[in-house]
């Protein structure tokens, strides 16, 4: 059996963890050895403080980086902003993520959205494995794709941030005598990838004989159960943040348009006032067993994770996609693009007419429906447990 190393560097949320937890389980079941470096120990500890296995610090990138576009066009340009301009920034990084590994004498590395520690493993020469989802997991063997397709962003800025990262790396790499990477999308790759992800899900729009889908994995249970307001109008779960300037207009609109609304607003969970007060909106004050709202609801409103849009499609439940980010949105994008979703980055003139509109398509929840069909033997562990063999 082999020590198992579980890494997250970059990005923020549950999703991340969650994928990690179910992992760290099936690998304790098979018999491996497991340890793990996390990116936020704090948030993560009611989701992992019951998992028997060591917990540590990542190392991560703790400045901030000045001069770089806004609109990140690329991964590259994202992981610039995280240590990637300079050898000796990054080198510092690297050196942390070699002594975690030395540390907890790691015999394979598993990175989700960790490319610092998939390049100090490299550096090292220790089996790697990358898992994730399609955000996470470019195509090789070429550049980094695109991410903003709607915006006239030059081809010339891509390429120079993609050679700038690529130069810092391999120069990171060399000082340890590791053999250099190719391309930029190596970083995020490793030896091995697992797309924990189906290919509607996919960012990039791969087809399904692209990659082995493994399917998407997420914590099952937990939470409370759901409660929702008396009446009889559809049954609507909003997982939404205050981040997203038009959530109280969204929820008023729900509430107006006869909806029950159960609404998990974290922000509103840990003690604020709730944006909208109405009896036909239930606000969680704890987090809610999602799969057990979902398969209850008629309707799912959140802002395009991952996780929560594929527990949504397995119950057979259509969305309203209110994204924040680029990766919300490519996401929500495809959902929209396969008829299971209305993607609304931008606030319509009328939230009320909005919400009429997309409320009375019988077309989405037959979609929806389908898809669940489609994937009803579908199980988050099936597709760990598939990968996990080849450790």
């Amino acid at each position: 059996m082999a020590r198992v190393h579980l890494c997250w560097e970059l990005g923020g949320g549950l999703g991340h963890a969650g994928r990690l937890k179910l992992l760290a389980q099936e690998l304790l079941a098979a018999g491996h050895e497991v340890s793990m470096s996390l990116r936020d120990l704090a948030h993560t500890h009611a989701m992992l403080g019951e998992l028997p296995v060591p917990k540590l610090q990542a190392p991560v990138w703790l400045h901030r980086t000045v001069g770089l576009p806004e609109n990140r066009g690329s991964l590259a340009e994202v992981v610039l902003d995280y240590g990637y301009l300079e050898p000796n920034g990054l080198a510092g990084q690297v050196m942390g993520w070699r002594a975690v590994f030395e540390l907890v004498k790691a015999d394979v590395v598993i990175g989700d959205y960790a490319p610092t520690a998939m390049l100090a493993a490299r550096s090292m020469g220790l089996r790697s494995v990358s898992v994730g989802i399609g955000f996470t997991l470019p195509p090789p063997g070429r550049a980094l794709p695109l991410l903003r397709d709607w915006e006239n962003i030059a081809p010339q800025r891509l390429a120079q941030a993609e050679a700038r990262v690529l130069d810092v790396a391999n120069a990171v790499l060399a000082r340890h005598g590791g053999v250099p990477l190719a391309w930029a999308a190596e970083l995020f790759l490793g030896d091995a990838t697992w797309m924990t992800a189906w290919p509607e899900m996919d960012h990039y729009g791969r087809g399904v004989e692209a990659l082995d889908w493994l399917g998407p994995v997420f914590a099952q249970g937990g939470g409370i159960a759901p409660k929702w307001p008396a009446g009889s109008g559809p049954k609507v779960f909003a997982y939404v943040k205050t981040e997203h300037g038009q959530h109280a207009k969204v929820l008023q609109a729900l509430a107006q348009a006869g909806c029950r609304v159960l609404c998990y607003l974290p922000e509103v969970a840990n003690g604020m006032a709730p944006p909208v007060q109405s009896p036909a909106i239930l606000y969680a004050r704890k987090p809610v067993d999602v799969t057990a709202a979902l398969s209850q609801a008629d309707w799912c409103v959140c802002h395009g994770g991952e996780a929560t849009v594929a527990q949504a499609l397995l119950a057979g439940v259509p969305l309203l996609l209110l994204p924040m980010q680029v990766e919300q949105y490519l996401l929500s994008r495809r959902i929209a693009t396969a008829g299971m979703a209305v993607n609304i980055p931008a606030p319509p003139p009328d939230w009320h007419a909005a919400l009429r509109t997309v409320l009375s398509n019988a077309t989405l929840a037959r979609q929806a429906r389908a898809f669940a069909a489609r994937h009803a033997a579908f199980s988050p562990s099936a597709g760990v447990r598939r990968a996990i063999v080849h450790i």
